[in-house]
């Protein structure tokens, strides 16, 4: 009797630690009046910090969310951990306790910038479980994909990519870019693959003539050519070797809160109906991709016909 007692006792004092504090669902971020929000820190033109401002349409967009449930916003920022799965465990559904003194964890109520893909929702963990079944993700909002800018003082045009076998082109490390460029066509481009922190240092590099064209997120490359005054060109094509070149950006919840979800989206889809979106992504330096499953049949068959 005493052991069951104990145990009680035990499992009572867990429950109100402060390191088990849970995700919260609709109801109680609305009765807190706040919406905690995990953005990415240091990636423009999503969100960033310049001079003590958060910048970034995912910013813009998180303060959307916010304002559509009627309550104020407040920014985790998350720090990338080595993949998403990482990310969705410290940021979601586990928490953080790097910026606590009480050993409590702190937790974000969604998290943006997630993929929406439903091969990667459905990934399996080495003992045949759902990686992520502790969280639900959804709300796309952006299109992604792999863009190629290079210097027109060094590269006349990139009709194939055999041109790097002659040219140095510049890659984030542990990038999709970079092992596609290391690794395609025999590997007959990696001596010419030159890799960097991130793809502000790549695009850095290339402005000091170190390589020829650089590789990355179509988003941030456009942000990187406007903030250097548009001197590279982008180059029109597509990669038949890359494999996925495209993908959706969209929200993550802990997977027991959908009600949260469902009044998020809505909102999400509301800020792309009427604009705002379009103008968040301009007014922070690259062109707004919509996901194709928003546009009406007509649009969707003539980007397919175009090659867009």
């Amino acid at each position: 009797m005493k052991h069951g007692l104990w145990l009680a006792a035990g499992l009572l004092c867990l429950l109100l630690s402060p390191a088990w504090v849970q995700a919260r669902n609709y109801d109680e971020v609305i009765d807190s009046g706040v919406l905690k929000v995990a953005l990415y820190r240091d990636f423009p033109p999503y969100s960033w910090l310049e001079k003590g401002q958060a910048k970034g349409m995912d910013v813009e967009l998180a303060g959307a969310l916010a304002t559509g449930l009627g309550v104020k916003l407040e920014i985790l920022w998350a720090t990338a951990g080595e993949n998403t799965g990482d990310d969705l465990r410290q940021y979601l559904w586990k928490g953080s306790n790097l910026n606590t003194t009480d050993g409590s964890r702190i937790k974000a109520d969604v998290m943006l910038r997630i993929p929406y893909d439903r091969a990667y929702a459905q990934q399996r963990d080495d003992t045949g479980h759902l990686a992520h079944e502790l969280v639900h993700m959804f709300g796309p909002y952006h299109e992604e994909r792999w863009q190629l800018a290079y210097n027109p003082d060094k590269i006349e045009d990139v009709p194939t990519m055999a041109v790097f076998q002659y040219h140095n082109i510049g890659v984030e490390i542990d990038s999709a870019p970079q092992f596609f460029l290391t690794s395609a066509f025999g590997g007959r481009l990696r001596d010419h693959t030159r890799s960097y922190h991130d793809i502000s240092q790549a695009y850095a590099a290339m402005t000091q003539g170190e390589v020829d064209a650089v590789m990355g997120m179509y988003s941030q490359i456009q942000w990187l050519n406007q903030r250097q005054g548009g001197k590279a060109v982008l180059a029109q094509r597509h990669y038949p070797l890359f494999g996925k070149q495209t993908w959706e950006l969209g929200m993550a919840v802990k997977d027991d809160y959908r009600q949260l979800a469902y009044a998020l989206e809505d909102i999400m889809l509301e800020c792309i109906r009427d604009g705002r979106m379009a103008a968040w992504a301009s007014a922070n330096g690259f062109s707004y991709q919509m996901p194709p499953r928003y546009l009406p049949p007509e649009a969707t068959a003539s980007a397919v016909a175009s090659g867009g």
